[in-house]
């Protein structure tokens, strides 16, 4: 027997078994890889939920891990929602400037409760303003009526006592057998608003050469009582230096009628209360007057400072100051205001207001808009002074205590 022939089959089945003991081991090593690599896979969290089967095949959460998802999943949840609102306010386009414009008022807002008619009678040298107050009014509420009669100061608490009036310009004070009958009937007083500061002007035509006279003389011109301390009359220009007109040229006298607030002012402070001369001419207006002085031949004359124009000229008036020195002063804005020109005066508005109540909401609108600043401004641009500041607040306050 060939011994060559009979190992080779020993050899053929030895290298048969260690191929496969290398399979084996290359297989095993295939499985370590792959292993691993599922093992560093699962450390990641995975974006997807299991299957319901894999679910069932987990063990039960106990209650700590069961509040931790619940956490968990409630913050997920808000983070998302905060990251959809940052992408919305991404799209909103800012502009590049901020403009600012001013709302329009609502007009049934503002207009509610003020409307109605107000009637004012009364004193004529506040005419002019009360009219323009009512035309500046009225263009914020225009469904107010006013009706303004202009007699004169006298007639103005008359109306308030016998409510033919809502409103009572007066340019003075009240009296006291005015009040009087204003509380017998209502049994409490009127109350007084002070809305501006006057003067009466003494006028002469713009070119008559008189350029002052003191308080003796404006007596010794006006009264018949000469209360005033005057040793006589003047009755002619020559009388006061003047020989324009001739020496014998009387004085022509113009004045306000006795239904006037003015009237009343200028026979207290002009004539200490003395009585008028029977020649002065007494008008029913300021500007009647004012009109008068500069269309006659020798006029002079009276009227409020508020009437003043290009035809006629104011004349300082003299007082007696320190050592009887005499000092003339001219109706300026600082004399009349400060109250060193001596016909300065306070212009009213007298209403029915209850103590303790307010005055009703359309007479109180209109009050608080001629003490506005607007209001108040009107009065300086019609020749009128207006009131301070502190009279302002003082005066507002009335208007609901």
């Amino acid at each position: 027997m060939n011994i060559t022939n009979a190992k080779a089959p020993a050899q053929l089945e030895v290298k048969k078994h260690l191929y496969g003991v290398i399979c084996s081991l290359v297989a095993i090593s295939c499985l370590l890889l792959s292993s691993q690599k599922v093992n560093a896979l699962a450390i990641e969290p995975f974006p997807y939920e299991l299957s319901p089967q894999a679910q069932l095949s987990q063990p039960p959460l106990t209650q700590e891990q069961l509040t931790q998802e619940q956490l968990t999943q409630e913050r997920l949840t808000q983070e998302g929602r905060t990251q959809e609102l940052l992408e919305n306010e991404r799209e909103i386009e800012l502009p590049e400037a901020l403009v600012i414009e001013s709302e329009a008022p609502d007009a049934n807002k503002a207009l509610a409760g003020v409307y109605g008619s107000i009637s004012s009678v009364g004193s004529d040298t506040l005419a002019t303003l009360i009219s323009l107050w009512a035309e500046a009014f009225k263009s914020d509420y225009p469904q107010v009526k006013f009706q303004i009669q202009a007699s004169g100061s006298a007639t103005a608490p008359q109306a308030l006592s016998q409510g033919t009036a809502t409103i009572g310009p007066m340019s003075r004070a009240l009296t006291a057998s005015e009040i009087s009958r204003f509380t017998q009937k209502y049994g409490y007083p009127p109350t007084t608003f002070i809305v501006a500061v006057d003067a009466i002007a003494i006028y002469v035509e713009k070119n008559n050469p008189l350029q002052q006279l003191h308080l003796t003389e404006v007596d010794a011109l006006f009264s018949a009582t000469r209360f005033c301390g005057a040793e006589r009359h003047l009755d002619t220009w020559n009388d006061l230096g003047v020989t324009k007109f001739g020496t014998n040229r009387e004085v022509l006298l113009y004045g306000r009628n006795s239904a006037s607030g003015t009237y009343d002012l200028f026979k207290q402070q002009g004539l200490c209360e003395g009585d008028y001369k029977p020649r002065v001419n007494e008008l029913p207006g300021s500007a009647s007057v004012v009109l008068s002085i500069a269309s006659s031949v020798g006029g002079l004359g009276y009227a409020a400072m508020g009437y003043d124009d290009d035809n006629v000229k104011a004349l300082p008036i003299g007082v007696n100051g320190p050592a009887d020195q005499v000092q003339y002063i001219a109706p300026t804005t600082d004399n009349i205001t400060s109250g060193a020109y001596p016909f300065s005066r306070y212009l009213y508005i007298v209403v029915n207001k209850a103590p303790n109540e307010p005055l009703p909401i359309l007479e109180r609108a209109f009050l608080q808009f001629i003490l506005s600043d607007e209001g108040q401004a009107m009065v300086s641009e019609n020749g009128y002074y207006p009131i301070n500041q502190e009279l302002k607040v003082s005066q507002l306050q009335k208007l609901v205590n």
